[in-house]
């Protein structure tokens, strides 16, 4: 898949952890036109380097994927330049990544505290130690997702610039800096000055929940693409109804409260498939927090799937939400 063709169909689904594994991957590319479905591109959860680097059984789990939620970008993320390199050249050698990312941007405490993620841009040397390393080592597209900076120092610009020297073919830039995590707005005219700053495509990232947010994103940032976050944490079909809206100008409705269920109940039985019943019960809950947000009775409705222990539990509050 060449940069070119990526930027055909120009949103993006975000990597979140714990959020997009394979089984919503494919529930997001389900619900996109099969028009435009064919070149979607979705990022994975970040995955570890030094985990592939040592062969650990659950990280190398996280790097499978299936044909019906291909292409795929691996995210991953890791602080040593050696390892971080043949992390990389043994996903490419999978042969089912479209794309190979780093993660420049993850704020969680865990991550930081191991010099990983958002702290490297604290390091802007070790940056690109890093990126060349994985450049050399990978054919196929390379790409970056960093935030703003790590505190008020924004320094973006900065790591971009150091990005687009290492050879990186595209940059994903959510509008805030890690001390902010997800408070505040994002501020695209942040990403605006990286966009202006380099050559290579450049994604916005922050604060895209519907139409007008998508409109006003592009104008001010320039962007060649637009990624989406936590808007599609139990909204799985925004990413399709977007990217419509942006190819054709069409504003598709929301599903409705049937259609809703049936999406909720697809992804539960993904779920399943991929992860086994018991794993499955524990993440749906998570995922149906958000899936029943603003719905009638929704708290009621979070409480029956937290106590909810088997599949038939999980059954009767699906069609407890159809009668409702």
């Amino acid at each position: 898949m060449t940069v070119e063709e990526i930027f055909k169909t120009p949103i993006f689904l975000a990597p979140m952890a714990g959020v997009t594994d394979s089984a919503f991957r494919i529930i997001v590319r389900e619900l996109v036109d099969e028009t435009y479905r064919k070149n979607l591109l979705m990022f994975s959860e970040m995955v570890s380097c030094n985990g592939i680097h040592y062969r650990n059984e659950k990280t190398l789990e996280m790097l499978k994927t299936s044909v019906g939620e291909r292409p795929v970008a691996i995210q991953l993320f890791g602080s040593n330049p050696e390892i971080c390199a043949t992390a990389a050249k043994y996903v490419e050698e999978l042969g089912t990544a479209a794309v190979i990312d780093f993660n420049l941007g993850c704020p969680a405490p865990k991550i930081v505290k191991n010099g990983e993620g958002s702290a490297l841009t604290q390091n802007p040397k070790l940056v690109g130690e890093i990126l060349s390393a994985i450049r050399k080592a990978v054919k196929i597209p390379f790409s970056i997702k960093i935030r703003l900076g790590f505190d008020e120092n924004i320094n973006a610009v900065e790591i971009a610039k150091i990005a687009e020297n290492c050879g990186v073919d595209f940059i994903a830039v959510h509008g805030r800096t890690r001390q902010q995590f997800y408070s505040g707005e994002a501020n695209w005219y942040e990403i605006a000055k990286v966009k202006a700053a380099v050559k290579i495509p450049v994604i916005a990232n922050g604060d895209v929940k519907n139409f007008d947010s998508l409109d006003k994103i592009f104008e001010i940032t320039k962007a060649e693409g637009v990624m989406v976050g936590r808007a599609a944490q139990g909204n799985p079909w925004i990413i399709g109804a977007l990217l419509k809206y942006f190819l054709t100008g069409e504003k598709v409705s929301p599903p409705n409260l049937n259609e809703r269920v049936e999406i909720m109940k697809r992804h539960f039985e993904k779920l399943i498939e991929c992860k086994g019943e018991n794993v499955a019960i524990r993440e749906m809950r998570a995922h149906a927090a958000w899936y029943t947000k603003g719905l009638k009775g929704g708290a009621e409705l979070r409480k029956n799937f937290n106590c909810a222990e088997n599949i038939p539990d999980f059954e009767k509050v699906f069609d407890k939400i159809k009668n409702s």
